[in-house]
């Protein structure tokens, strides 16, 4: 059956119907899936295995059957544990049912299918009795239904309904508990996630500076976590304020509560400083003795110990509503609130009357109230609040804007027009997409500029003179950024918004980016290669049927395309030297034709080719230009440092080459088409 699915096309902005078959969303799923880095997650798999076994042997030692309640199975790897483990039993639960399939299949090829019985449904919908779902409770409970977070899949809820209607009462459970840490720190960079900071403009009648309304100021932004990679901070980002201190516990062996609640600690500043960011990780112990511990603590916590790399388990930066100033020693109260599916934090100082065990009055879940926060990601805020990149801009405004110039910018919540307005344009019209105007008042409002910048809120193509005034515009400018964007090229919008108003534009008139370039790399993943990687055996199981699903899905016809990462968080090593492969001049309209090229790099450096990086630069004039990619590469060594606020694309090779150092180097040939009706960017690479 075939399915007619709306979408809004985030290059050229036109609302699209594609003919889609029943399995397009199964096919998403499983190729964007971290299945991959799950089974080749060695530390999580062995310690499992490990915990499996210990519950499996406590329960036989009472002279129990070992009856196991796997939920969320996935490949059916830790039931597959279980019952090479002497587990008389396993109902393993998949609600997903072309992955339960998968299981089907799997657990079959090794041989346990009259030990293992997949269930595909959600476990809230498990029946136990003769002739129902599972003949008896479970009396070893196996899960893996954890993310960054702890909770943020509803492992609670989960647990909170097994414990009451599918296992006995005293049960094992492998994980046996969770331990959730935290860790108080001073971040500029992380707090440029959450916070605006004023920008300082030299205008020609002296410096101005553009502040942020209160209402952001006072905002406390979104109660989504924020996961990265935090091993790959470097500490000179961050001041350590406290110790690492145990927030709290759950033991996943009794009962477990859902319902919201609040945990308190207390804690002394090891160094005084501004209490910004609650940085939090959490421990699995396997066994009740906590012998058999799973960390995602961060490196300097561990110094000593290997870090296991993983991506579907991070460490969470959390923010607090408001910077703290706090003195070393002084004694604080750190608040930890959760509902079922989050955690926020909230600091408190301690006053000399306050009983130490007197709990606090759970705090509302932040909400956005200033807009912005719904409106800019966490990356956007880091991009707005970088000076170098603003004083990019503000250099290249310098030289196109005159004191009777009428400027129209198009970007999404952009500071440009209040930039261009400093440096003297006569009348900045501020173009808003998709009516996101109501944050940007705002910012007039408080810098007072309600008269001097006028919105207009209407989509390109609809734009009218009188929407102008009747003038025509002699400066277009852009970042462009558009909230849209998932690939870098996504922000060619710009090309398309500008050639709908074309009309409008002076014969002279100016465009600032006056063009973009594509750029490639061939890289070397240090991790992230892992997760397109096949696993093949997985702890000496067979799970080849889950390499041929993901690989079948990643053939479909979405997949055969690059996928957004934040190359800041993935070390790689370049193979070869960067190489534009496309431009797009946006002093002239887009084409009708399409833009293609093709060609062939040489790989330079010994390595695997894992796949192929590519990133947009922005020329904003003949010499200043922005990149969303590579800031800069070592030469000797082929170490990559990436654009911290943008997503790059990655290419992933269906097969690796390693190269050696050859006198006649190894070279990838690529075949790059942008077709300009669709604003689609198809690629090839041969190796």
């Amino acid at each position: 059956m075939k399915t007619f699915c709306g979408r809004a096309n985030p290059t050229t902005g036109s609302m699209e119907w594609l003919e889609e078959g029943e399995d397009y969303d199964y096919h998403q799923e499983i190729a964007r899936s971290r299945y991959a880095d799950m089974l080749h997650d060695k530390d999580r798999n062995v310690k499992y295995y490990q915990g499996i076994r210990a519950a499996v042997s406590r329960v036989k030692e009472r002279g129990e059957k070992a009856i196991v309640l796997d939920i969320g199975t996935g490949t059916g790897l830790l039931s597959m544990m279980a019952a090479s483990a002497g587990a008389d039993f396993c109902y393993a639960i998949e609600v997903f049912k072309p992955m339960a399939n998968a299981a089907v299949k799997i657990v079959e090829k090794n041989g346990f299918s009259d030990r293992i019985k997949v269930i595909n449904k959600h476990s809230t919908e498990v029946t136990v009795g003769p002739d129902e779902d599972m003949q008896c409770r479970a009396n070893i409970l196996v899960t893996e239904l954890f993310d960054t977070e702890l909770i943020g899949e509803g492992a609670l809820p989960t647990y909170e309904h097994a414990h009451k209607h599918l296992v006995q009462e005293g049960c094992e459970a492998v994980p046996h508990r969770a331990t959730v840490y935290v860790q108080l720190v001073e971040s500029r960079r992380m707090w440029s996630w959450k916070k605006l900071f004023p920008v300082h403009v030299e205008a020609e009648d002296g410096e101005k500076i553009l502040v942020p309304p209160s209402e952001m100021e006072n905002c406390p932004g979104l109660p989504s976590v924020c996961d990265i990679q935090l091993n790959q901070m470097p500490s000179s980002d961050f001041s350590i304020l406290s110790d690492v201190v145990k927030m709290f516990s759950v033991d996943f062996s009794k009962p477990v509560q859902s319902a919201s609640t609040c945990y308190r600690v207390q804690l002394e500043p090891v160094k005084s400083g501004k209490a910004q960011i609650v940085l939090s990780w959490w421990d699995i112990d396997m066994d009740p003795s906590g012998m058999i511990n799973c960390s995602m603590a961060p490196y300097w916590v561990k110094p000593t110990s290997a870090l296991q790399w993983r991506d579907h388990w991070m460490q969470c930066v959390y923010f607090l509503p408001r910077e703290e100033p706090v003195l070393q020693g002084e004694k604080l109260y750190l608040t930890a609130c959760r509902d079922e599916y989050s955690v926020w934090y909230n600091l408190q100082k301690a006053r000399a009357d306050e009983e130490e065990h007197k709990a606090d009055v759970c705090v509302e879940s932040p909400v956005c109230r200033c807009r912005a926060h719904l409106l800019w990601n966490r990356p956007r805020f880091g991009q707005l609040n970088d000076q170098n990149r603003t004083q990019q801009y503000i250099q290249s405004l310098r030289r196109v804007l005159k004191t009777d110039s009428v400027c129209l910018c198009i970007s999404d919540g952009s500071l440009l027009p209040v930039l261009a307005h400093y440096l003297g344009a006569k009348q900045v019209q501020y173009f808003v997409l998709f009516f996101r105007s109501l944050h940007f008042s705002l910012f007039l409002k408080a810098n007072h500029l309600e008269d001097k910048i006028k919105i207009i809120e209407a989509r390109p193509e609809l734009l009218k003179p009188s929407h102008l005034e009747d003038k025509k515009i002699s400066v277009l400018v852009g970042e462009p950024f558009f909230t849209t964007s998932l690939l870098p090229w996504h922000n060619l919008y710009f090309w398309y918004a500008r050639t709908a108003v074309s009309t409008h534009l002076a014969n002279n008139v100016t465009v600032l980016p006056q063009s973009a370039s594509l750029h490639m790399m061939i890289v070397e993943f240090q991790d992230l290669w892992r997760i397109r990687s096949p696993c093949g055996t997985c702890e000496g199981f067979d799970v080849r049927t889950m390499d041929e699903m993901i690989k079948d899905s990643l053939n479909f016809r979405e997949s055969k395309e690059a996928e957004p990462h934040p190359l800041w968080e993935y070390p790689c090593k370049s193979l070869s030297e960067p190489q534009e492969v496309l431009t797009f001049d946006f002093t002239k309209t887009v084409p009708q034709h399409c833009l293609s090229t093709e060609g062939s790099v040489k790989l330079l450096r010994k390595g695997k080719s894992h796949g192929a990086v590519l990133w947009m630069e922005y020329h904003l004039t003949a010499d200043i230009s922005v990149s969303t990619g590579l800031m800069q590469l070592s030469n000797e060594k082929g170490k990559c440092e990436w654009n911290p606020h943008c997503k790059q694309a990655v290419y992933f090779f269906s097969s690796v080459i390693e190269s050696e150092i050859l006198s006649d180097p190894t070279a990838v040939t690529y075949d790059i088409k942008f077709d300009t009706k669709t604003g689609e960017i198809a690629m090839d690479f041969k190796l």
